[in-house]
C-alpha cells in the first residue's frame, strides 16, 4: 500500500479503526501481562524470603 500523506497513513485505506484499535488493544494486553508478571514475581520472592526466614528460625 502506498500513502501520499501522513493522513493517508493514519486512515489506513479506510480501515483505521480496525488497524489502530488492534494495535492499541495489543499494547494494552502486553502491558497488562508485564504488570501481572512483575506482581507475581514480587509475591514469589516475598514468599520465598518468608519461608527461608521461618526455616532458619526453626533450625
Amino acid at each position: 500500500m502506498q500513502w501520499n500523506s501522513i493522513s493517508d497513513f493514519f486512515a489506513m485505506g479506510g480501515y483505521a479503526f480496525y488497524v489502530w484499535g488492534s494495535f492499541g488493544l495489543t499494547a494494552v494486553v502486553m502491558l497488562g501481562e508485564a504488570l501481572v508478571i512483575r506482581k507475581q514475581r514480587a509475591e514469589l520472592i516475598r514468599h520465598l524470603r518468608t519461608e527461608l526466614l521461618l526455616e532458619s528460625a526453626s533450625s
